[in-house]
């Protein structure tokens, strides 16, 4: 099909001086609601801006596992799934993507639960210089495996207690809770991922 700008509205007049030129009215009308619902490409530089600011994102995430393992977390190690943090962040680009400021309105605060205790490790504001409009709250878990307990039981009793410690492994899964501080009716919306 080849869109052509002769004709630039749907009035009566423009319509019955194409069917006078032997067009046919039902796949002259069918043309014209085509048009009406094509969805524009998407802006390139969008695109890129998206993924720019999920990257950082996911530096910021990594970034507070970092700094918590040793400080708030008493381990050596945080071994975290492939893409998990590619994965939140992308979910919270889409849960800003919704609020006034977007991105920039949001207060992260970052938990880890272990053993269904819920540990603060950090709290993110994404743009000191805006009102935060909405809070997103992130519950990593730890994964559900009895290995690294044994294997620190066995290693703290030994000859290799002093130079190893704790190492913790998050799950694949986490909990993203969005609570949104302009609204009245204080909606939160919960994921589990």
């Amino acid at each position: 099909m080849v869109a052509t700008g002769s004709v630039s509205t749907k009035n009566p007049a423009s319509i019955s001086e194409l069917l006078g030129r032997g067009g046919h009215p039902g796949s002259l009308l069918s043309d014209f609601d085509y048009w009406d619902y094509v969805v524009p490409e998407p802006n390139l530089n969008e695109v890129i801006f998206e993924e720019t600011t999920c990257q950082n994102l996911v530096k910021m995430l990594e970034n507070c596992l970092s700094k918590s393992k040793q400080t708030k977390l008493g381990c050596s190690k945080v071994l975290v799934p492939d893409k998990l943090t590619q994965r939140i962040a992308q979910d919270v680009l889409r849960l800003s993507s919704t609020e006034p400021c977007g991105l920039r309105g949001c207060v992260l605060h970052v938990n880890l639960e272990i053993e269904n205790v819920c540990k603060k490790l950090d709290r993110i504001v994404c743009d000191s210089s805006v009102v935060p409009t909405f809070e997103l709250t992130l519950v990593f878990k730890q994964e559900n495996c009895s290995w690294p307990s044994l294997r620190d039981f066995f290693f703290s009793r030994g000859r290799f207690s002093s130079g190893l410690r704790r190492t913790l492994i998050l799950s694949s899964g986490f909990r993203l809770v969005k609570k949104k501080l302009y609204s009245l009716i204080g909606t939160t919306v919960i994921e589990e991922c």
